[in-house]
């Protein structure tokens, strides 16, 4: 299998693409791998420097579904049809993947088969689908913040699982779990500002 960036640059700069392509249509790259390319596709998503409404929403619940399946040892993950077979617009698409391939190629560098046993272990891989969930459930109530951390997160990890590379998986899940913390660290901070604020008397 090719380097991700390469198989993403060549389907979507390469080849003559109907205008409108679906996310079943790009999967499709992954083979085997589709849990790997779903987190990393994502991560991309959520690391660019664009404003989409319900972005959070969006990509925060399937990462929830995806993690949720990772976590109990599915082979390959079951996306609801309707959603991974929603046309998006290819200019859409290609704009985004013009950045996002230069993010790629930079971790892609550095990566290479190691430490397998880190995402193939089943205590890996239920503590990655964990911190991943937790990540999903922050970016869906909309805490601020947090998604160029978790882009990052998501980024790394997905990429870690389409290369087999456990030092980059390992990494991706440790940012992941330090947007974790973040996220609980600010639920906490709005829970006891409204704590205070419904608490104040009226004057």
């Amino acid at each position: 299998m090719d380097r991700l960036s390469v198989e993403l640059h060549y389907y979507f700069f390469g080849e003559e693409r109907p205008t409108q392509v679906t996310l079943a249509d790009v999967l499709k790259i992954g083979k085997e791998r589709i849990f790997g390319l779903i987190f990393a596709l994502l991560g991309l998503i959520l690391v660019l420097p664009f404003a989409v409404p319900g972005r959070g929403i969006f990509v925060g619940f399937i990462i929830l579904v995806g993690s949720v399946q990772l976590a109990v040892g599915a082979k390959s993950p079951w996306m609801p049809k309707t959603l991974i077979n929603k046309p998006i617009a290819l200019k859409t698409v290609q704009g985004v993947m013009k950045s996002g391939i230069l993010w790629l190629r930079r971790i892609e560098m550095f990566s290479r088969p190691r430490l397998l046993y880190i995402f193939s272990s089943f205590m890996g891989r239920l503590v990655a689908g964990i911190a991943l969930a937790l990540v999903a459930i922050f970016l869906m109530i909309g805490l601020p913040g947090l998604h160029t951390l978790a882009g990052v997160g998501l980024l790394m990890t997905g990429l870690g699982l389409l290369v087999d590379d456990g030092a980059i998986f390992l990494t991706g899940v440790a940012v992941c779990i330090f947007a974790d913390l973040i996220g609980v660290s600010s639920a906490i901070a709005l829970l006891i500002e409204g704590s205070s604020v419904l608490g104040c008397p009226s004057t």
